[in-house]
């Protein structure tokens, strides 16, 4: 079974496992009965940290947070030195990116700079061709663009290892997915992919006159203090800051992938941030203090689609009847989850080194994940 077929397999396993109808609230003389709070599953946490590193991970480190925390961390920093993993490292953070991205989009939308029912072709005049029919703003958000994925330098990990220190920008990326045509109409059905936010991310820069990143930091960052958290620049292929190494597990062999220039996933899956920071993220977007009602209620609009679970960058998912909205993000040698009920009753955020990151999100979900929600 090739890499691409188990990927497909895991996440329709994670959706099949994971989504469905809530279950009506239960009723008491009128009232809905508020469940217990209980704290997470910590003996289900400490299980899941044991015996790092192993196959599955080199390192782990968890956070979660609500009516009951925990915090967790496991494994080596460099399997060379088995120098112990470290609790505030810095990491790829891979597509949990995109929350920062639609957050961003959405406040310039509160603040009237960009309407979520304007075109591409109305703000990038000339980006696509006149075989597409008007795309909107929101469209884009939840995926539904119509848009093909775009060039690539490898399907897989091993494929585009060799190529791990090229430039690929996401100009050359958005341009072979504008040439390839339309999948469907826009608003037609719900396909995920990075470039999606490439496009967002042209587009902020379009109307501000400013940079993706800056803009980034300004109006999503540092109104939340995440100051561990940055964007690449010219094709950096480091981690800077304490960060535990990354490896992949290619051909039975455990190669470090940590530096890698993903400057081709950019606004979609380049950023590098803490779990302090991510969980900062959560909370500060869900408790409503960078967006206002309007905007954040795009975040958990899913569209009337067949298949459809995702809004404005965050993916709806049912963990032990609990509805539950959040990201995950796969870069070489790393795994990341961002994960919270709308009520910030129960948070999660964790980092894993994962030695086949892209390809066992629902395995790692299991074991890292779930607990936390299991009460």
């Amino acid at each position: 079974m090739t890499r691409r077929t188990r990927t497909a397999l895991a996440a329709a396993l994670l959706l099949g496992l994971t989504a469905g109808p809530l279950a009506a609230p239960a009723l008491a003389q009128g009232r809905p009965v508020v469940a217990e709070q209980r704290g997470p599953d910590r003996t289900a946490l400490k299980e899941a940290l044991k015996g790092l590193p192993d196959a599955q991970a080199t390192s782990a480190i968890v956070r979660v947070g609500g009516h009951g925390t925990w915090r967790g961390s496991a494994g080596v920093r460099d399997i060379r030195t088995g120098a112990k993993a470290i609790g505030n490292a810095r990491f790829r953070a891979g597509s949990t990116t995109k929350v920062v991205t639609a957050a961003l989009v959405l406040k310039l939308a509160a603040q009237g700079r960009i309407d979520l029912n304007g075109t591409v072709q109305h703000y990038l005049p000339g980006l696509l061709t006149r075989d597409f029919a008007p795309i909107t703003v929101r469209q884009l958000l939840n995926y539904t663009s119509g848009l093909q994925p775009g060039k690539s330098l490898g399907d897989t990990v091993d494929e585009a290892y060799p190529h791990r220190f090229e430039t690929l920008t996401p100009q050359e990326v958005v341009a072979a997915s504008v040439a390839k045509g339309p999948r469907h109409a826009p608003g037609a059905e719900q396909h995920y992919g990075n470039h999606h936010y490439l496009v967002l991310a042209m587009l902020v820069e379009k109307v501000t006159d400013d940079t993706y990143a800056h803009q980034a930091r300004v109006r999503v960052l540092r109104p939340l203090g995440m100051r561990d958290t940055s964007f690449p620049t010219g094709g950096d292929p480091r981690i800077h800051g304490p960060h535990n190494r990354g490896y992949e597990d290619m051909g039975g062999r455990l190669v470090d992938v940590t530096e890698w220039n993903v400057s081709d996933r950019w606004a979609a899956g380049d950023m590098i941030s803490s779990l302090p920071d991510l969980e900062r993220l959560m909370v500060g977007l869900f408790d409503g203090r960078l967006l206002p009602k309007a905007q954040l209620d795009e975040m958990f609009a899913v569209p009337d689609l067949p298949g459809a679970r995702y809004g404005a960058g965050l993916e709806r998912i049912v963990v032990n009847g609990r509805e539950v909205w959040g990201k995950t993000g796969a870069r070489p040698g790393y795994h990341t989850v961002v994960a919270a009920t709308r009520d910030l009753s129960r948070t999660l955020v964790y980092s894993v080194t994962a030695t086949d990151a892209h390809t066992d999100g629902l395995a790692l979900a299991q074991r890292f994940a779930f607990p936390a929600f299991n009460s």
